[in-house]
């Protein structure tokens, strides 16, 4: 019983370092060690490091040994653990998961997914049981609800980095230019990441201060994880950040907005409202709109977009507004 015990305690302890090591960056005995003792698995460096050998003479890994310690990863290419029986539901949910994320996110980032998506385009390309599947992709599409662009570059490493020090709570520094372009070396307490069309922004406190700035991806020059780790602060919600309105270029000052737009133009709005206690009165050709949303740029570009199709903007503070 103890023999078979050991058996399946080896099998976990080989899967769960599987599943942690990385394409496109590598990861260290040491480093492996740390996430597998926060996954319940107790295990010396060394006995890691005699796992990695054995599984990089088995699987698709590459052993860098250029330097000490050395750095494991997965081959580009490499299958990693595909799960070997995914459905065609499955395989269809990620091929259409696929051709959405295409012109959205970094081509690296997409790269990490590779084999998950050649598998599932294997799935679907196999058998007949899966034609319908095949066809499915051809009768649905996304729609754009502006003017399409592709995704900025992001430097290789900056979204490991990134990652990286995300995850494991700790500080990372910074080489950031701002859209300005002026260009400082920065260390910041990252917070949540978060994408916003075609562009990926990070959400953290710089070292000293107490509120948060969203830094745009394609605009850090270079990022590396400190080894230092921190306690997120625990008044910090991504949720309340961006129903404030921030990633919107606000401040989170919610503000009775009042205006009137023509018929044709504001129809959208009687099906797709701004917010929940919206109103609209219908006089004519125009609809009176009244609605309590979060005063940003966004929300600017959004009404000079209209044009003269939209008259008489006021705003008022909500906590002003009378009822």
């Amino acid at each position: 019983m103890a023999r078979r015990s050991d058996t399946l305690e080896t099998t976990r302890l080989a899967v769960e370092m599987l599943r942690r090591i990385p394409r496109g960056r590598k990861i260290t005995a040491a480093e492996l060690q740390r996430e597998l003792e926060g996954a319940g698995l107790m295990r010396d460096v060394r006995s890691i490091q005699r796992q990695l050998d054995m599984l990089s003479q088995h699987f698709e890994i590459e052993r860098d040994e250029r330097s000490k310690p050395y750095g494991y990863r997965w081959l580009e290419r490499a299958r990693g653990l595909a799960v070997p029986h995914l459905t065609a539901q499955e395989s269809l949910l990620l091929r259409l998961a696929e051709e959405h994320l295409r012109h959205l996110l970094p081509p690296r980032l997409m790269q990490s997914m590779d084999g998950f998506f050649a598998q599932a385009r294997r799935n679907l390309g196999d058998g007949a049981s899966a034609r319908l599947e095949r066809q499915w992709p051809r009768k649905v599409r996304l729609v754009a609800t502006s003017q399409p662009l592709l995704p900025p570059r992001i430097r290789a490493g900056v979204l490991e980095e990134v990652s990286e020090a995300l995850f494991a709570n700790r500080w990372l520094e910074l080489d950031y230019q701002n859209a300005s372009g002026k260009r400082r070396p920065v260390r910041v307490m990252p917070l949540g990441l978060a994408q916003q069309g075609p562009r990926l922004y990070l959400v953290c406190r710089y070292d000293g201060f107490d509120n948060e700035r969203s830094l745009a991806l394609h605009r850090i020059r270079r990022a590396q994880a400190s080894t230092l780790t921190f306690e997120p602060p625990p008044e910090f919600d991504l949720q309340r950040y961006d129903d404030d309105g921030r990633f919107g270029f606000g401040e989170g000052e919610r503000v009775l907005l009042r205006f009137r737009i023509e018929r044709g133009a504001g129809q959208h709005l009687l099906e797709t409202p701004l917010s929940r206690d919206q109103q609209v009165q219908e006089r004519g050709d125009w609809l009176q709109v009244r609605a309590t949303v979060v005063d940003s740029a966004m929300l600017e570009w959004w009404l000079r977009g209209f044009g003269e199709a939209v008259q008489d903007v006021r705003r008022l503070p909500a906590s002003e507004a009378a009822p």
